[in-house]
């Protein structure tokens, strides 16, 4: 396997011998490649072009191809072939998790036709079943393949069935451990299977501690449960506790960069999940809702510094600092709420670290408030400011700053109780409310001040 670098001049290249239908050499380039590799290869070509790359790849290497496309790039490619080639040179060489992934990019009919060219009626059943749950669950994710023994076995009985398993399975990360009804028991150790007397039943010798989630748990709380007890693989049970797929961990690192990438964008003000190869109507109407809030924001904005028009005319300077009390409190209000979000999303603020993660926020505002009210006021005072606007840019910056990290740490937990994504509130929503809520401080502790010491 070779470091690949995409380049001009190898697309050029290669297009070249695909134009000359020289199998040979292209043949003897693609097999020095990842299928990844490869994958950014079709990103350049043609659909006739890609078609003629794929003839020449052996099955497995063009299953592997296939499912590290960008999924535009697939349904388009398995949309100029016929269901017969995709079910036999795709879908039956990959696993089922991964056939059915695919297989869910197709409207039902193509499904169906697909589904009834694979040979392999057991194998087809499986992936009918997966494509039933819904693609954020552990159902959706899990794959059928994976090696199970069952309690009353004896060592040579449980080897030879894990024999025949292993051929349906590309990685062994744990041997599961089950009763005659098909009910999870727990997980047997290679190790002390090999050790143990040949006599011996398997219900002696497995482990019974073992975690595993049920078919309709959010992919989410699958991703953290992995993460939290470090799991390679993760067993799926139904409702009743048989045990009906493995989840492991090349799945859960797609579904954290999918969450990731979710959270971005809704903290970037997008309301839904885009790509930039997406049209304009789709972009624009996954930017509009938060640019309509940050409008409704900005009137309401406006009608609060209006409210304080007659203090303005009396000391213009005060327009002066508008910008940097809304800046302050959009920034403060951000940081806080992303902590808050990361701890929320890693399941590490749980009931009983929810008051101590508050008051060290709280602790934290404090500290930051006071420095930076004292750096303002210093800086006021070697400018020359008047008292009265430099008390009043130094309490209004240490009230907005205090106020937007508490804003900012309520937020999400309070989005999250009501079963709202808590990435909202590091975006628009946070810097809007905390723009007008500054405003309206900053301009009521000039009120006051001015009163009392111009």
């Amino acid at each position: 396997m070779v470091n690949f670098e995409l380049t001009r001049e190898y697309i050029e290249n290669l297009r070249s011998l695909i134009a000359g239908k020289d199998e040979e050499s292209i043949s003897a380039l693609l097999e020095e490649l990842h299928p990844a590799d490869i994958a950014e290869i079709y990103e350049e070509l043609t659909i006739d072009e890609a078609k003629f790359l794929y003839f020449l790849m052996d099955d497995d290497t063009a299953a592997d191809v296939l499912t590290e496309l960008e999924e535009d790039d697939r349904k388009k490619f398995l949309g100029s072939l016929p269901s017969e080639v995709i079910a036999k040179r795709f879908i039956d060489k990959m696993d089922s998790d991964d056939a059915a992934d695919i297989l869910g990019e197709l409207d039902d009919d193509r499904q169906q036709e697909v589904l009834s060219h694979i040979e392999d009626v057991s194998t087809a059943g499986d992936i009918a079943d997966l494509l039933t749950y819904d693609e954020d669950t552990a159902g959706g994710l899990m794959a059928k393949e994976l090696i199970k023994v069952k309690e009353n076995w004896t060592i040579p009985t449980c080897l030879r069935s894990m024999r025949r398993q292993a051929e349906e399975v590309d990685e062994v990360y744990y041997v599961y451990v089950v009763d005659s009804d098909g009910i999870l028991k727990g997980t047997l150790s290679l190790k002390r299977m090999l050790l143990s007397p040949v006599d011996i039943t398997v219900k002696d010798i497995y482990n019974e501690d073992v975690i595993s989630v049920k078919v309709d748990v959010e992919s989410e709380e699958v991703s953290n449960i992995m993460d939290k007890y470090d799991l390679v693989a993760l067993p799926v049970i139904d409702p009743v506790g048989r045990l009906v797929g493995r989840i492991t961990i090349d799945d859960v690192v797609d579904v954290m960069r999918e969450e990731a990438e979710k959270d971005y964008q809704l903290a970037s003000g997008i309301t839904e999940d885009v790509e930039l190869s997406d049209s304009v109507w789709i972009h624009t109407r996954a930017r509009i809702p938060w640019l309509f809030i940050g409008l409704v924001g900005g009137i309401f904005g406006s009608r609060v510094v209006g409210g304080f028009e007659s203090i303005i005319d009396m000391h213009p300077q005060l327009s002066f600092f508008m910008g940097l009390i809304a800046a302050m409190g959009g920034n403060v209000g951000m940081q806080s709420s992303a902590i808050i979000v990361q701890s929320l999303a890693s399941g590490s603020l749980g009931l009983d670290t929810t008051w101590g993660k508050l008051l060290k926020e709280l602790l934290i505002a404090l500290m930051n408030a006071t420095i930076l009210s004292l750096l303002i006021f210093t800086y006021n005072k070697i400018d020359g400011a008047g008292i009265a606007l430099t008390a009043t840019v130094s309490a209004a910056l240490f009230s907005v700053v205090v106020f937007a990290s508490l804003f900012g740490t309520f937020a999400p937990l309070l989005l999250n109780r009501l079963k709202i994504d808590p990435a909202v509130a590091t975006g628009p929503f946070v810097t809007t409310l905390n723009d007008i809520i500054g405003m309206f401080i900053y301009f009521k502790i000039a009120q006051l001040l001015f009163a009392l010491l111009y």
